[in-house]
């Protein structure tokens, strides 16, 4: 045996040095940096390690190490969602892919550009039961838009740059690429596929629907008398803020915006009527009950908007824009479809209304919606009593006082829904939060991600004291890597939301659902981690301990807010309810006849 001569041979499969082509991990790495790629999210391991070999040799790419592959994987949700980029994370094979499928399910249902990287087994090892071997393509098929299983270095290539414009493409999602460890390690034969990233057609060039149809679209909306146009997440992938704003200038009419698509309209635009839904503002839920035209962009009709769909919007018209032609028609039937990309279709429907707009707005119905907007969505004053501190507090303190341009992340619960309700922006990529999987702990791993993407930018993490403690570790991460967010703890002892069901629905029967606020301690956990940790416990403090998070732009830092467990998030539909029944307050209607006349 030539020792000496295989000492070489690893030496330059480990380096790629020769004339031999390069190995497959220095292909992913490759592509990685002619997509433009400069921050990924993982945790090595042995499968994807020839991987993370490669990515030592990158000048263009920092790897950020999480404490678990969940928070890489909402890390990267993050990144992406603050910039509209691809989002990437990596794992190892068997535990490390699947604990990446809670990203992998919540970048589904938001629509977000995911690349997803893991390790797998050698492939001769395949179907063997081999140690940490899991078919995490068979596992995550329903979660993602594509999945590629790569077993040689040649079609590592290919898969990456697939993989890129899959999850761009169209509606954006989540792409998982799963690398056999042979192939990361063997040399990848020589390829005419470019690895330049795919760009997208111009918007004036993509595919539109047909000239009847924008026209039938335009009709619909010069004789509308209520119309009411229903923004939602897909606006903000196709960056279609412009369009909106001018289909509002054009049509006059009311608008409404979805959890996923705040702040794609200025809050305090005068034809705002906030979010509706479950825990939207009144005059948004029943302006689009009683709508005769609602105007649906990017929006699907999500059951927490409609409430029971047999019930809403009884009288209403559907013109439906969004790009995937799986959501027109899947709940409610569009008289007008227009499928295609958000911000080309708007384009060409505003050209089409500028010809001929609107004669006027219908101020009968713009009375109406005023009224009840006067009634039940003015701002609620300070809810401070004898000293307790609440999360209105918190929140309408962090609105006035956090400098334009913040980043704010939410975990899931009563906290997001109050900061939906409370915190006024004016820029869509602001607002960082999980919708369609309602996923817990999101909050922390997404700023960490946001924070990279605009490290100018204040970052803040919104959190319930539940969610905080699904993935506080990446705060670990966060001083470590030098990632300076602010994480406000909105600890109430308690699972609220679900505490607030169990109130409403289930008579006070709190079953499993009280936390003791003291343990951990939320401020001396985020000191151990390697970060300031304080604690608020009464309204007249909030101010200060803001105005020091604010002053701290060097290191992360958790402020535990000490806030009353008995609040609950109002307005709400019951879960299963009609719209028509949403509960201003406990057992409280609201009272049409009384804003009406």
């Amino acid at each position: 045996m030539n020792t000496g001569a295989s000492i070489r041979d690893a030496e330059e499969q480990r380096t790629g040095a020769g004339s031999r082509a390069p190995t497959g991990a220095a292909a992913a790495v490759e592509a990685l940096e002619h997509h433009g790629v400069s921050t990924v999210f993982g945790i090595p391991g042995g499968a994807i390690l020839p991987l993370y070999d490669e990515l030592t040799r990158s000048f263009d790419i920092r790897h950020v190490l999480a404490r678990h592959e969940q928070g890489a994987g909402h890390a990267a949700e993050g990144y992406a969602r603050a910039t509209g980029k691809v989002g990437v994370c990596l794992a190892t094979s068997g535990p490390g892919a699947t604990n990446l499928i809670t990203p992998l399910a919540n970048a589904s249902m938001d629509s977000t550009p995911l690349v997803a990287i893991t390790g797998q087994v050698p492939s001769w090892l395949r179907g063997t039961a081999a140690f940490q071997e899991t078919d995490i393509c068979s596992v995550a098929q329903p979660l993602v838009k594509r999945s590629f299983r790569v077993t040689r270095p040649d079609e590592v290539h290919e898969a990456m740059r697939e993989a890129f414009r899959t999850a761009l493409h169209g509606r954006p999602g989540p792409v998982l690429v799963d690398i056999t460890k042979d192939a990361l390690q063997g040399r990848a034969e020589p390829t005419n596929v470019s690895l330049r990233e795919d760009e997208l057609p111009p918007r004036s060039e993509r595919r539109l629907p047909s000239a009847d149809r924008l026209h039938a679209a335009a009709e619909h909306l010069r004789r509308a008398r209520r119309p009411v146009l229903y923004v939602g997440g897909g606006a903000v992938a196709s960056g279609a803020r412009e369009e909106v704003l001018d289909l509002l200038a054009i049509t006059r009419a009311p608008v409404v915006t979805t959890l996923m698509a705040k702040g794609i309209v200025p809050e305090n635009h005068p034809q705002h009527l906030g979010m509706p839904g479950m825990h939207g503002t009144v005059s948004a839920v029943v302006g689009l009950q009683h709508s005769d035209l609602i105007v649906a962009v990017g929006a699907r009709f999500d059951d927490r908007v409609t409430g029971r769909i047999d019930t809403f919007a009884r009288d209403a018209r559907i013109v439906h824009i969004d790009v995937d032609p799986s959501e027109i028609n899947k709940l409610r039937r569009a008289d007008v479809a227009l499928q295609g990309d958000a911000c080309a279709v708007l384009t060409a429907l505003n050209e089409h209304l500028r010809e001929q707009p609107p004669t006027s707005r219908n101020d009968s119905w713009w009375q109406r919606l005023s009224r009840w907007q006067k009634r039940y969505d003015v701002g609620t004053p300070s809810s401070s009593r004898n000293g307790v501190l609440h999360t209105r507090d918190v929140l309408t303190t962090m609105r006035e006082r956090c400098p334009d341009g913040t980043v704010f992340t939410t975990g899931v619960g009563q906290h997001q829904m109050w900061a939906a309700q409370l915190l006024s922006l004016t820029d869509p990529r602001s607002w960082i939060t999980s919708g369609g999987a309602g996923t817990m702990g999101y909050a922390v791993p997404a700023a960490m991600g946001a924070k990279l993407a605009r490290p100018c930018d204040s970052v803040w993490a919104i959190e319930g004291d539940g969610g905080f403690q699904m993935t506080c570790q990446e705060l670990a991460s966060c001083a470590a890597e030098g990632i300076a967010i602010k994480v406000a703890v909105l600890n109430n002892g308690t699972l609220g939301m679900v505490r607030q069901w169990q109130d409403v629905f289930l008579e006070q029967q709190y079953s499993a659902t009280t936390l003791d606020r003291d343990v951990p301690d939320n401020a001396a956990l985020a000191r151990a981690m390697g970060c300031v940790g304080l604690h608020c416990a009464r309204p007249e403090e909030v101010g200060t301990v803001l105005a020091e998070a604010e002053a701290t732009s060097d290191a992360p830092m958790v402020i535990d807010f000490r806030v009353d467990a008995t609040d609950l998030v109002w307005p709400m539909v019951p879960a299963g309810a009609s719209n028509d029944d949403i509960l201003v307050s406990r057992n409280e209607y609201p009272n049409f006849d009384h804003v009406e006349g």
